[in-house]
């Protein structure tokens, strides 16, 4: 008897054995499962007494490596490059300011949206302008006729050193700072015609061309000399001014004077001439307008025996 219980125990443990799943055996398919732990690129070892110098990842802000490896694969958008196609007006680089439409007005409206920039000219006419805008660096001519210009400032065109030729045509200044335009080193033409102007500033040797007719000059409103050094200067117009003589002395480039409608009464004999040459010749001074004055020309006439030309004035 015991020993068929024997028997049968024994056949139970053997089934119950057999009957057993079988698990299958674990495949680890890493890089790192050969390698030691301490020769791992980054051990996962804590030390509580060492401070980490790197910034910590928030729990929950990470992303997943799914959306990691999307974003990183999506191409980097760059800032589109200015069109090197696309024609400038002006280039508007100033201290002022800087870009296409030049620096900004006192209005804040660039210059060249308030005038017209075509290149490196810049026309503000007929604008109801009451001060000179802030032009563009570059700027080489500049009109801003038919306005309503009070003074010239000490800085209205400071810095423009590229800037030949200024026409300020009808407005109404009377004011214009001693530096105004000496400190321009390229300044070849200026027009100051129909304004209020007393008093002439200094002005930059490098002139060829001035008309400050119909202003308010009178007896004083030209310096003593003040066209001596414009060894450049073949056009000096200053008409309908009340001047009361003739701005001496003149340099010897000078091809064209207009005096005419003002108030001269009397010229010397070494006004063009030189008084001690008789061989002396004046050949570049072929335009002289002295009519409109009360001065008879007949009583100087050797005023004129070194020009080519005699004045236009009266002679009776």
């Amino acid at each position: 008897m015991q020993t068929f219980v024997n028997i049968f125990l024994g056949f139970f443990i053997f089934k119950s054995v057999g009957a057993a799943p079988i698990t299958d055996t674990i495949i680890y398919d890493s890089e790192f499962y050969d390698i030691p732990l301490g020769e791992l690129p980054h051990p996962f070892v804590y030390d509580e007494n060492e401070q980490s110098d790197q910034l910590e990842t928030e729990i929950g802000t990470a992303l997943p490596a799914i959306i990691q490896e999307s974003y990183s694969s999506a191409p980097l958008t760059e800032e589109p490059d200015e069109d090197a196609s696309t024609p400038k007006l002006i280039d508007g680089s100033s201290a002022q300011g800087s870009g296409v439409l030049g620096p900004q007005t006192q209005d804040g409206l660039p210059t060249c949206l308030l005038c017209t920039c075509l290149g490196t000219t810049v026309y503000c006419d007929d604008h109801e302008l009451d001060a000179i805008p802030p032009l563009p660096k570059k700027t080489t001519y500049f009109y801003s006729r038919y306005n309503r210009i009070r003074k010239i400032n000490r800085n209205d065109f400071a810095n423009l050193n590229n800037l030949k030729r200024i026409d300020l045509t009808a407005n109404f200044i009377s004011e214009i700072h001693e530096d105004a335009f000496r400190r321009l080193p390229q300044l070849e033409e200026l027009v100051l015609r129909d304004n209020r102007i007393r008093q002439l500033p200094e002005l930059p040797p490098t002139l060829t061309f001035i008309d400050v007719s119909k202003n308010r000059l009178g007896r004083k409103g030209i310096r003593n000399e003040a066209f001596k050094d414009l060894h450049e200067l073949q056009h000096l117009y200053i008409t309908d001014n009340n001047l009361d003589h003739i701005p001496l002395p003149l340099p010897e480039s000078l091809q064209a004077l207009h005096l005419q409608n003002n108030n001269i009464q009397e010229m010397h004999e070494d006004t063009f001439c030189k008084m001690k040459d008789f061989t002396y010749v004046r050949r570049a001074l072929e335009d002289i307008r002295l009519d409109g004055n009360p001065i008879n020309l007949s009583k100087t006439p050797y005023a004129y025996m070194c020009l080519p030309r005699l004045p236009v004035g009266n002679l009776i």
